[in-house]
């Protein structure tokens, strides 16, 4: 039975990571994970996505119209769904995520390190700031594997983003981020790998280039996702287009819990 991280890393462009992400396309490369690109579902904004990505929905369907809707989910989700299969869930993440698994509106001293088995996430560390280094997220997400064991832990670094929204996707600034995003992720997804957990790599927007996101066009909407099963090879590069409603089941699927009837996408395995 397979656990699961998936690692969303906020603002990650497909021709981004394809270019500047070098130990990831070693993986591919090497038959090791799969890469597909996606096609994200509108609007590309960050906290709709989120739900979009722990659903399978559309944000017609699931209600997080934008990122000004703060409230709890109101439809099966990931975290829910393992939660009542008695899987052990965590999460490394910016606090949108606590506002929409756990409770809302979030608090600051209450709601930023929580341990409760009563919780949809069980184990959270929850950053609020932007611009919160990367290289710490990781940390974090990585002493939640050794402490914890989780059998599905979200990892969600917001570098990309900060620094694609700061100085836009054809800077410096964001490209030399995904290189060393990769570089920072390498020695964990090394350790998750033989701790036999799955991995899902991807992201929930693009980034134009002056720094906006949220309309139509591929540079916004069009993202990776590689995937690393555990103990089964990789496809390399499929070359296949698939959707972010795609992700959910997938994920269920790899945690060998049923997918709720909402989500009816079909599994990429």
């Amino acid at each position: 039975m397979s656990k699961v991280i998936l690692v969303l890393c906020d603002g990650l462009r497909y021709d981004t990571a394809v270019a500047g992400m070098g130990y990831l396309g070693h993986l591919v490369e090497s038959r090791l994970a799969s890469l597909y690109k996606v096609t994200g579902e509108l609007p590309t904004r960050s906290r709709p996505m989120y739900e979009t990505i722990h659903t399978g929905l559309k944000v017609s369907d699931h209600g997080i119209v934008s990122n000004l809707v703060v409230r709890r989910s109101t439809q099966p989700n990931l975290f829910q769904s393992a939660h009542q299969a008695g899987k052990i869930t965590a999460a490394a993440a910016y606090y949108w995520f606590s506002e929409l698994y756990n409770r809302a509106p979030f608090d600051r001293m209450d709601d930023r390190e929580v341990d409760d088995e009563s919780l949809f996430i069980q184990h959270g560390r929850f950053y609020t700031q932007d611009d919160y280094p990367d290289i710490e997220l990781f940390a974090t997400a990585g002493m939640l594997v050794r402490r914890f064991n989780p059998d599905y832990l979200l990892v969600h670094p917001m570098g990309m983003d900060f620094n694609g929204e700061t100085h836009g996707a054809d800077s410096s600034e964001y490209r030399n981020h995904a290189v060393r995003q990769d570089m920072w992720l390498a020695t964990y997804l090394a350790e998750w790998i033989e701790r036999k957990y799955s991995i899902l790599v991807t992201a929930d927007h693009g980034i134009s280039s002056d720094g906006f996101h949220g309309g139509t066009t591929a540079d916004v909407r069009e993202v990776p996702l590689y995937l690393i099963r555990a103990d089964v090879p990789g496809k390399g590069n499929t070359e296949e287009t698939v959707s972010h409603l795609q992700i959910a089941p997938t994920i269920c699927r790899l945690l060998a819990i049923p997918a709720p009837q909402t989500m009816k996408a079909a599994s990429l395995i």
